[in-house]
C-alpha cells in the first residue's frame, strides 16, 4: 500500500518485513544482473547458430545494456513517483516475457530486439529494489543488508557465466535464458505477500521526451562505435549516427536542466561522494564488463576450454563476494567507505594484470586461477562500500533515482567498453587482443581506485548520511 508520507526508517535487520524486503530485492535484481553476463559464455553458441560474427555478439550484449542504462533513469523517476512494488511487477513481468521471446528466437536481429526489450524491463528491477532496502534500513543495518544485497545481486554477474556454460554444453544456449523464470515467479509470490511499506511522491511526472532523447542518443552513439571496425570513420553510416546521437544526448543533459521533472536530476551531483562515486563507478563498471566478457569468450574461443569450464573460471570471485561483502558492507557502515573504495579497485587491476601470465601453453591454476583470486577479492571490498558511499549522500526520499542514476552509469559504462572492444582487442580476440584487454582493464581498475581515494569522504559519524550540496 503506497503511502504520502516518509517510509519508515528500520534500524533492527531481524524483523519479519525487512527480511522480506531483502528477499526481493536480491531476487528482484538477481534476474537482471544474471542475464546480463550468463549471455557471455552463450555468445560464441549464439553466433554459430545464428551467424554475425563478432559484430552480432556485440549487439546482442549491447542491445540490453542500451535500454537498461538509458530507461534505468526513468524507472528511477517512476520508482519514487509511483512506488517501488508497482515498478518492481512491472519489470519482473516484462523481463520474463523478454526471456522467452529470447529462448525462442529464430534469427540473429530478432533476438537483438527481444534482448533490448529485456534491457528496458530490466531497468526496472534495480532500482526499485535498491530503494525498497534504503527506504526499511538505516545506519548499520542499511549498510549490512546493501551488503547482502551486493553479495547476492554480484554473484549473480559472475556466477552467470557458469551457469550459461552448462547450459550451453549439455543441452542449448536458449536455455540459459529461460532460467530467469524461476527467481521472477518466487519474487512475484513474496510481493503478493503484501505488508511492505511503499512510498511515493505526489505530483510528480516523467520526462518521456528526455528518455527518448537519452535512448536515441546512447543508441546512435553505439551503434557507431560497434561497427566503425568495419566501415571505417569516413563512412556516413558511422559518422552521422555518431554526431546525431552526441547531438540527441547533449539536447537531454540540456533539457534536464529546466524540466520541472527530470529524469537526471543534475543537483545530485553537487553532492561530493555522489559525483565522485558515480565517477568511480564509470571506471570500475566499465572494466568489469570488459573483463567479463573478454575472459569467457577467450577461454571458449582462444584456449578451447569447454563453455562449462570457461564459465567456472570466474567462481572464485562469486566465492570470495558471497563470503565477505556482508562483512565488508557492515565494516563500511562503521568506518567510512574511502579506505575500501581505494583499495578495492587497485587489487583488481593488480589481479587484471595478472592475466597478461596467459600464454599459448595455457594453464588455468598458474595464469588465471590468481587474476580471479585477487581480484575477487578486490571485488568484494569495492562494492557495497561503493554501493553505500553513493545512496548515503543522497536523502531516501530521493534513493530510488540515486540508485536509477547510478545503476544508469554502471550499465553505460559497460556499454560503451563493451562498444568498444574490436577496437580495444585490435579486432580479433586471440593472445594478443586479450592481454589488451588486461591492460585496459587494469588502467580503468586503478583509474576508479586514485578516483576514490581523491574524492571520497567518509561521513560523519554521528550522521546516517551526508546531504549537504558539496559535502
Amino acid at each position: 500500500m503506497a503511502d504520502d508520507g516518509a517510509p519508515p526508517v528500520l534500524a533492527n535487520p531481524t524483523t519479519t518485513i525487512q527480511r522480506l524486503v531483502l528477499w526481493i530485492a536480491v531476487l528482484g535484481s538477481f534476474v537482471a544482473f544474471l542475464d546480463g553476463t550468463i549471455v557471455n559464455v552463450a555468445l560464441p553458441a549464439i553466433s554459430d547458430e545464428l551467424g554475425g560474427g563478432i559484430t552480432t555478439q556485440q549487439w546482442v550484449v549491447d542491445a540490453y545494456l542500451i535500454t537498461l542504462g538509458a530507461l534505468i533513469l526513468v524507472a528511477g523517476s517512476v520508482s519514487d513517483a509511483y512506488g517501488r512494488v508497482l515498478v518492481l511487477r512491472i519489470g519482473l513481468i516484462g523481463f520474463g516475457i523478454a526471456s522467452i521471446a529470447i529462448a525462442a528466437a529464430p534469427t540473429a536481429e530478432f533476438l537483438i530486439v527481444a534482448r533490448a526489450v529485456q534491457g528496458a524491463a530490466g531497468a526496472f528491477l534495480v532500482p526499485s529494489s535498491l530503494a525498497l532496502i534504503t527506504s526499511n534500513f538505516s545506519g548499520a543495518a542499511q549498510g549490512r543488508a546493501i551488503g547482502i544485497w551486493t553479495a547476492m545481486t554480484t554473484s549473480a554477474m559472475i556466477v552467470g557465466p557458469l551457469i550459461g556454460g552448462v547450459l550451453v554444453d549439455l543441452a542449448s544456449w536458449r536455455l540459459a535464458f529461460l532460467i530467469n523464470v524461476l527467481p521472477i515467479g518466487i519474487t512475484l509470490l513474496l510481493l503478493a505477500r503484501g505488508g511492505i511499506r511503499d512510498s511515493r511522491r505526489e505530483g510528480a511526472t516523467i520526462d518521456w521526451i528526455g528518455a527518448a532523447l537519452c535512448t536515441l542518443g546512447l543508441g546512435g552513439m553505439v551503434y557507431a562505435l560497434i561497427e566503425q571496425p568495419n566501415l571505417g570513420w569516413g563512412s556516413p553510416a558511422i559518422w552521422i549516427p555518431l554526431l546525431g546521437g552526441a547531438a540527441l544526448f547533449t539536447a537531454f543533459i540540456l533539457r534536464q536542466r529546466v524540466v520541472s521533472h527530470p529524469i537526471l536530476p543534475l543537483d545530485l551531483f553537487r553532492v561530493r561522494n555522489f559525483w565522485t562515486g558515480n565517477v568511480a563507478t564509470t571506471f570500475i563498471y566499465g572494466a568489469l564488463a570488459l573483463n567479463g566478457l573478454v575472459v569467457v569468450v577467450y577461454l571458449q574461443e582462444g584456449a578451447g576450454l569447454p563453455a562449462t569450464l570457461a564459465g567456472l573460471a570466474s567462481l572464485p570471485m562469486t566465492i570470495l563476494m558471497i563470503l565477505f561483502s556482508s562483512r565488508i558492507g557492515t565494516l563500511s557502515g562503521k568506518w567510512g567507505p574511502h579506505l575500501f573504495m581505494t583499495v578495492g579497485p587497485v587489487l583488481m587491476g593488480a589481479g587484471a594484470l595478472l592475466l597478461l601470465t596467459v600464454d599459448h601453453e595455457f594453464s588455468y591454476w598458474w595464469q588465471v586461477l590468481p587474476s580471479m583470486i585477487v581480484m575477487g577479492a578486490g571485488l568484494a571490498l569495492t562494492v557495497a562500500p561503493l554501493t553505500s558511499a553513493i545512496l548515503g549522500a543522497i536523502g531516501p526520499e530521493r534513493s530510488g533515482i540515486a540508485s536509477a542514476v547510478n545503476n544508469a552509469v554502471a550499465r553505460v559504462a559497460g556499454l560503451i567498453a563493451i562498444a568498444l572492444l574490436a577496437t580495444i582487442v585490435g579486432g580479433a580476440l586471440d593472445l594478443e587482443g586479450f592481454h589488451r584487454a588486461a591492460i585496459v582493464t587494469a588502467a580503468l581498475m586503478i583509474a576508479g581506485g586514485i578516483t576514490s581515494f581523491l574524492g571520497i569522504r567518509n561521513p560523519d559519524r554521528d550522521s546516517d548520511a551526508m546531504h549537504s550540496p558539496g559535502a
